[in-house]
């Protein structure tokens, strides 16, 4: 598996007014599957499976959200669950004509996948989510005896939530050079340990880190933070807050130090048609590149009967 960034062709498409995404598309004709990254990643953390579900069958749509890697800053400030949601849905729907598509994502990038297939009834067939964030249900999480605060292993590795959601442009200002944005952000592929041990080379770090040099894309990526905590205003509610009818199959890397410890638990809440959660061994927060050939096979298997 190649580390040129250049070894995909990059299209663009203006998705809605002054908002410009930049996007892979592989396998063009197959069944559409839309892979969707999180923090702190761009599309190149899909680079080990883009080629082998294209060759299974899939045309694989893989984009840059808004305000990160290729993609342009977003026009209104907007860097919301919705404002992804509605990006996506313009790109495959509207851009590349697909009335249906199964997604895949963790982190923010499940996120977008769950606005997306409740935003857009119908549209998200199937959807595949790992060690992502999960709706605000708190009576229901008590219900099933579970707390509606998270854990204090979680807690204890927040400190970037706090500062990233809380006071942004603080900590942009202390990330003065393109040095001190890359080693920032190679800590939660390392140090921070959201990864499983070793799952990444320096070769690979640096490669991850690189679309992260640009000042203004950092501080985009700070605003989701924003918005989640309340300090930037949202541009709609985001459909985070009743449970998935949308068939789910749910993988949770148990190496992360930043998702809930109960992700399992919480996804059978979240879930009305569940399969799993399936804990998979030597996965953290990064699953879809540390155990790459066990969710290319996943996503193959789930989906054998949209393949032609």
């Amino acid at each position: 598996m190649s580390l040129d960034p250049k070894a995909f062709p990059i299209q663009h498409a203006t998705v809605r007014e002054g908002v410009e995404l930049a996007f892979i598309r592989a396998g063009e004709g197959g069944y559409p599957l839309l892979l969707l990254h999180g923090w702190p990643e761009t599309m190149r953390i899909w680079w080990r499976n883009i080629e082998p579900l294209a060759e299974a069958g899939f045309e694989v749509i893989v984009p840059d959200l808004r305000g990160f890697g290729l993609s342009g800053l977003a026009p209104d400030g907007a860097y919301d669950l919705a404002a992804h949601a509605r990006d996506v849905y313009a790109l495959v729907h509207d851009v590349l004509g697909h009335e249906r598509c199964c997604a895949a994502g963790g982190d923010l990038g499940g996120g977008v996948v769950q606005d997306l297939g409740l935003r857009f009834e119908g549209f998200v067939e199937r959807q595949i989510l790992f060690n992502t964030i999960l709706p605000i249900l708190p009576e229901q999480y008590a219900a099933a005896g579970l707390p509606a605060d998270t854990s204090p292993r979680v807690r204890q590795a927040l400190d970037y939530y706090l500062r990233q959601g809380g006071d942004a442009d603080g900590l942009a200002a202390e990330l003065a050079t393109v040095e001190q944005r890359r080693r920032y952000i190679s800590q939660f592929y390392g140090s921070r340990f959201w990864a499983t041990p070793g799952a990444f080379t320096r070769d690979e770090v640096d490669f991850m880190t690189e679309p992260f040099s640009d000042a203004d894309h950092l501080r985009a990526g700070f605003g989701n933070y924003e918005s989640a905590i309340g300090n930037r205003p949202l541009s709609e509610a985001p459909k985070f807050f009743e449970i998935s009818a949308v068939p789910t199959v749910a993988l949770y890397g148990p190496d992360d130090h930043v998702i809930w410890p109960d992700f399992c638990e919480r996804c059978e809440v979240a879930f009305s048609d569940l399969v799993g959660p399936f804990v998979v061994a030597r996965a953290g927060h990064f699953l879809q590149w540390e155990r790459a050939d066990l969710l290319n096979n996943t996503v193959i298997a789930v989906l054998r009967d949209r393949l032609r």
